[in-house]
């Protein structure tokens, strides 16, 4: 009988050449269906809840695979993390619905991106590194404009829009935690490099490139061009995925 097994995943993507499968390339997605192959003896098809790029992290990504193997969750996260390098954890293997699907059924994914003031040695693989001072007031007001539902084609990467590319975004605020600037957004689905993009042309409002009111011209133009800079990958982190 068919089984329907999820996944919930940590992930350092520093090394990763992201989620998606790629030849000769190593991927988080490509690690974990060798794994479980070799564990299940036969192929494993991996769906993920979201694909993200070269760089970003994951806290809480989630997946599911199909197995007629009876092997019981905790034999199957026991072997995964036994054999998988030390920067992919498996926080949680269950057996859920047939029609489970981490990608389709997912109602809401959350992000968070880390901006670091100044230079660090030990972070500077997990967070942006911004060398300059920042308007939080500022930020924060022009974040306000992002919740509820838009176009995000100023924020994603011109030659991968899609047709529809309007987002329902539930939360978008900016707060302090430490020396870091933290930056967390939840919404029904998000575009290629959305988050990055927001948060590359945020901090051009905190530095006082753009005013408030001319980041709320920039969403409005549907116009990528408008927008500022993509941040790195390496702030920016997978937090959780909401069924």
């Amino acid at each position: 009988m068919q089984r329907n097994i999820r996944l919930e995943i940590e992930y350092d993507g520093t090394d990763f050449h992201g989620w998606q499968i790629q030849p000769k390339l190593r991927t988080v997605q490509g690690e974990i269906q060798e794994r479980l192959k070799a564990i299940l003896r036969h192929e494993v098809s991996l769906i993920g809840a979201g694909r993200t790029d070269v760089g970003v992290h994951a806290l809480g990504q989630v997946a599911n695979f199909k197995t007629e193997n009876p092997l019981d969750g905790e034999s199957i996260q026991r072997g995964l993390n036994g054999l998988l390098a030390d920067d992919v954890v498996i926080k949680k293997v269950q057996e859920v619905d047939p029609d489970f699907h981490a990608r389709y059924t997912a109602t809401s994914r959350r992000y968070k991106y880390r901006v670091y003031p100044g230079r660090t040695a030990i972070l500077r693989r997990y967070v942006w590194e911004v060398l300059y001072s920042l308007n939080l007031d500022k930020i924060g007001k022009a974040a306000e404009a992002i919740q509820g539902e838009h176009d995000f084609s100023s924020f994603c990467v011109a030659e991968s829009a899609k047709e529809n590319n309007i987002c329902e975004v539930t939360h978008a605020t900016w707060g302090q935690s430490g020396d870091e600037l933290i930056f967390r957004i939840e919404a029904n689905r998000f575009l290629h490099t959305m988050v990055r993009s927001l948060v590359g042309t945020l901090v051009e409002v905190g530095r006082g490139y753009f005013s408030v009111a001319d980041f709320v011209d920039i969403l409005k133009a549907k116009d990528r061009r408008k927008a500022g800079p993509t941040a790195p990958a390496c702030g920016l982190y997978l937090v959780s995925v909401n069924y």
